[in-house]
């Protein structure tokens, strides 16, 4: 008799006495069989129990389910058959903080562009860790992250949570953090899927797009993540995508998602998002937050439906099957969470160590760094610069023990006016700037007024400027400019005192009508727990800047495809997006289609403010001539790089597609981060994955016969001498199919 065997009668029998313990003794199996195995073992009612939940916040007169963790969402285990309960927590920043419900802290990382402008995906990963373990540490084994929609609209107002505007770029960091994350055996999400890409009318709007632009660009962009991270779930969003809602899309959940990509885990909801009990056809496994829908659709409905109807039967046991092969997968039966203390100090220094490599130095016209002995009186002013440093809004919002060190309200009494308040990390920038330079006198000037701003201005040496743009889930930016009038106070003070650095603490890119007038500029993004210490290092030269733009950032919006924000001029601001009845949005993604960003920009012809990939430093490179080679192994890009400055510090070799058969292009093919000491060089081998190199065409992947012209960047538009390379035409089903399976994913 095989072990198996014996196994499944020793199951039979367990079940036959009511014995508790059913499958904890079974052999290790994949988790495709163990999951198998367990729902055929299921009751017609346990077989209902995995497939929804409710928010377990505690708030707004909502129960914590018992044995929740206070949190975003719960959904009950089976411990009949030792399958755990899911508690789950948002975010990708850090476990959030939810108005301080758990009397807790954790370790705000920087924010989603902050780490992306890393361009590290060692970075991205010892973060996800970091995040992963905490959640794991509060009794939490899932987390709602990952979120990698491309910054189609920067004034989106969750841009500051995504990676950026270019598919390969999100798509390996992202991949990373997930990776991460579940290394400590706590299920991510990847979202929000798919092209929700703003938030005014975010419960309706319609995303309308080719299919070809899509999977060359935003699909993608979920498609490498989900290779490189192998995410335990995917959460759907709340728009439509050409019609039908992210969460009821056949065509995106079961076709692309399930079929193309040969996804094996589990799709859940976003928290209020399920319309339908028709949604689990269409590919929909688990319906979360149910107390934010009109039903709980997947609970006695689905039941009702598996009973009489084969194709929820099937359905059901499907979706059990798939939320069971990701508890397996990532090990939460095996690894259940524990709470114990947080070393938080050591963690607090990850997040720092993640803001020193994030924080981009945009101008820099001979005032950085600033010399300690030298500068005697140094003006800081406004960005509340003497409590905190900024942090985003909406779930993913992160703070250390204590809370926030100031919460701006935005006004209003209804039951979200705290959930959205502007709130600030407990990092002081004051106090590290004057840590870093004990022997200056330093004063504080709020700027809420121009004439004190500039008084303070003349009377000292050096003038570093805060600004903040606050950003939050379910509001989105009117447009890009600083708001309570800070452009204006930065004007005056610069025309005042030409020695001033100004610090940008933002979620997305911002006009600056005051740039030349600057002696530098500094973009510091959320900065996270230790965001202070962080700049205040970078602005003395303790640490070398080597951050990169994720995004770019425009000359003007006119510049941008939609120059308007969608339903800016017609929807009302909500922050659930659900809009008044009759209301209804939609945005034609098909004026860019798969030219997010700086390709746009390369297709008009246009130079932005500061490009996608721009960054300075205060050491310079040089990079050796591009090699190119195509072989079996596909193409492969080579080059060297040498320090040639008097400081060690970091370069991000960027190499770009600028032609492809032909026809004139502007794609990131290939990037990698490398530190280097003064004087010393390096080597940098890049592969290229054929799906940059290919267009979407009937149904599948081709790459036209031809020449294809590539070029090494500094930056997005900043190209050195490009190199041509003859390429075959190819053409295949989505590659990632194949690539899933390899991986056994």
């Amino acid at each position: 008799m095989s072990y198996r065997m014996s196994s499944r009668l020793a199951i039979a029998a367990l079940l036959a006495t009511g014995t508790a313990t059913v499958l904890a003794a079974s052999p290790p199996t994949a988790p495709d069989e163990r999951a198998a195995e367990t729902v055929a073992h299921m009751t017609t009612d346990e077989l209902g129990t995995l497939v929804h939940g409710p928010m377990a916040m505690g708030l707004f007169d909502m129960k914590v389910p018992e044995g929740a963790v206070p949190g975003a969402g719960y959904i009950p285990g089976i411990p009949r058959l030792g399958v755990p309960a899911l508690t789950e927590s948002d975010a990708s920043l850090g476990v959030a903080y939810l108005m301080g419900i758990r009397k807790d802290g954790a370790t705000a990382l920087p924010s989603g562009a902050a780490l992306a402008a890393t361009w590290d995906p060692a970075v991205l990963r010892e973060g996800g860790a970091l995040i992963g373990s905490e959640a794991h540490a509060k009794g939490f084994n899932v987390l709602l992250a990952g979120g990698v929609n491309l910054v189609r609209e920067p004034r989106n107002g969750r841009t500051f949570e995504y990676l950026g505007e270019d598919p390969w770029l999100a798509g390996t960091l992202d991949g990373a953090s997930i990776a991460g994350i579940q290394s400590a055996h706590v299920i991510s999400t990847l979202k929000h899927y798919a092209l929700n890409d703003q938030e005014t009318g975010r419960q309706f709007i319609d995303s309308r797009i080719s299919e070809a632009a899509a999977r060359e660009s935003d699909l993608l962009a979920f498609q490498i993540a989900l290779e490189q991270g192998q995410p335990g779930s995917v959460m759907c969003s709340y728009n439509r995508i050409n019609g039908a809602w992210g969460c009821d899309n056949d065509w995106l959940l079961n076709r692309v998602l399930k079929g193309d990509w040969g996804y094996k885990g589990f799709v859940m909801s976003d928290w209020g998002a399920v319309h339908a009990l028709e949604y689990a056809l269409h590919g929909l496994d688990q319906q979360s937050g149910e107390q934010l829908d009109k039903q709980v659709y997947f609970g006695a409905p689905l039941r009702e439906a598996a009973a009489r109807d084969p194709r929820y039967a099937e359905r059901l046991k499907d979706m059990n099957k798939r939320i069971l092969r990701s508890i397996y997968a990532v090990g939460l039966d095996a690894y259940p969470p524990v709470v114990k203390p947080i070393d938080l100090q050591a963690n607090a220094a990850v997040a720092e160590k993640a803001a020193l490599e994030g924080i981009v130095l945009l101008r820099n016209q001979g005032a950085l760094p600033l010399d300690a002995g030298s500068v005697k009186r140094i003006a800081i002013i406004g960005g509340y610069a003497d409590t905190g440093v900024l942090s985003g809004g909406g779930s993913s919002q992160t703070h250390g023990l204590g809370g926030p060190a100031l919460a701006r309200p935005r006004g209003g009494d209804g039951p979200l006016a705290g959930f959205l308040t502007e709130q600030y990390h407990r990092s002081n920038p004051l106090k590290s700037i004057q840590a870093q330079a004990p022997g200056a006198e330093i004063f504080f000037r709020d700027g809420r007024h121009v004439a004190d701003a500039v008084a303070a201005a003349r009377k000292s040496d050096v003038v570093v400027i805060f600004a903040t743009q606050g950003m939050t889930e379910g509001l989105d930016a009117p447009d890009l400019s600083l708001p309570d009038g800070q452009d204006q106070v930065i004007a005056a003070v610069a025309a005042a005192n030409p020695h001033t650095i100004v610090v940008l603490e933002t979620g997305s890119a911002v006009l600056m009508p005051w740039l030349e007038h600057t002696a530098a500029v500094v973009e510091a993004w959320y900065p996270g727990a230790r965001g202070g210490e962080a700049i205040a290092a970078l602005l003395f030269g303790k640490a070398n800047f080597s951050g990169r733009l994720p995004l770019t950032f425009p000359a003007s919006e006119s510049q941008l495809p939609h120059p308007a924000l969608a339903g800016s001029d017609t929807i009302e601001p909500d922050f659930m997006g659900n809009g008044h009845a009759g209301q209804s949005l939609s945005v034609d993604y098909d004026v860019e289609g798969s030219d997010v960003g700086y390709r746009w920009f390369a297709r008009r012809g246009e130079r932005p403010l500061f490009p996608f990939g721009f960054g300075l430093s205060y050491t310079t490179f040089e990079t050796g001539g591009l090699a190119v080679q195509a072989g079996k192994q596909g193409v492969v890009a080579s080059t060297s790089v040498r320090n040639t400055g008097a400081r060690a510090g970091a370069e991000v070799v960027q190499v770009y597609l600028t032609s492809a058969a032909d026809r004139p292009t502007r794609r990131l093919v290939g990037y990698q981060r490398i530190e280097l000491g003064a004087g010393s060089s390096g080597k940098v081998q890049l592969s290229v994955d054929p799906r940059l190199l290919a267009r979407w065409e009937s149904n599948g992947w081709h790459q036209a016969a031809g020449a294809y012209r590539f070029a090494l960047g500094r930056n997005a538009v900043d190209l050195g001498s490009a190199v041509d390379v003859q390429l075959p035409e190819k053409r295949w089903q989505d590659v990632g199919r194949a690539i899933a399976k390899r991986k056994g994913h």
